[in-house]
Parts: structure tokens; sequence; C-alpha cells
């Protein structure tokens, strides 16, 4: 993220969504939109100085585990399975 603030931030946002006007290429149409549609929340980005990505990546790193884990018999060596990926080094089972 090249700008400092949301202010900046937007100017940049319209500039690129201007450009994308310009010149009429039908493959940013799609990622236009969504730009365009999400432009508050893109922008209160730079506002917020905290995420939710952290708890994402856990998600999506719990997900990863229970396509794998498919075989497992019951919720405890499931959860076991989750805690030894979370904290390799020290599994609280």
């Amino acid at each position: 993220m090249d700008a400092k603030s949301s202010s900046a931030a937007a100017e940049l946002l319209s500039r690129w969504l201007d450009a994308c006007d310009r010149l009429r290429l039908p493959e940013f149409n799609n990622c236009r939109k969504m730009l365009k549609n999400w432009k508050p929340y893109i922008l209160n980005a730079f506002d917020c100085s905290y995420s939710n990505g952290f708890t994402e990546g856990c998600n999506n790193g719990i997900k990863t585990l229970k396509r794998v884990s498919f075989g497992f018999r019951n919720f405890h060596d499931f959860r076991a399975r989750i805690l030894l990926a979370a904290n390799s080094a020290h599994p609280n089972i």
C-alpha cells in the first residue's frame, strides 16, 4: 500500500478506476466493479491498524486440516491434530 492515508488511497483508487473507464478493457470489468463496490471497506483498512487476517489464516488452516484429516474417527483426535499443527513445538493435547 503506497498511500499513507485513506484520502490519498481514495485519490489513487479513483485515478485507477478512471483509467479503467478510459481504456475500456473488458478484462478489467469485474475487477473494477468489485473495487467500486468495496471502496469504503478498502479505504477503511487505511484508518484501522488491525485486521482479522490472523483469524482468517487459522480458519483456513483448520479447513485444510479438515479436508486432509477425513479419516479421523472422533472429534478428540481431530482437535489434537489441530492443536499439534497450530503449535507443533508445544502440543497441548
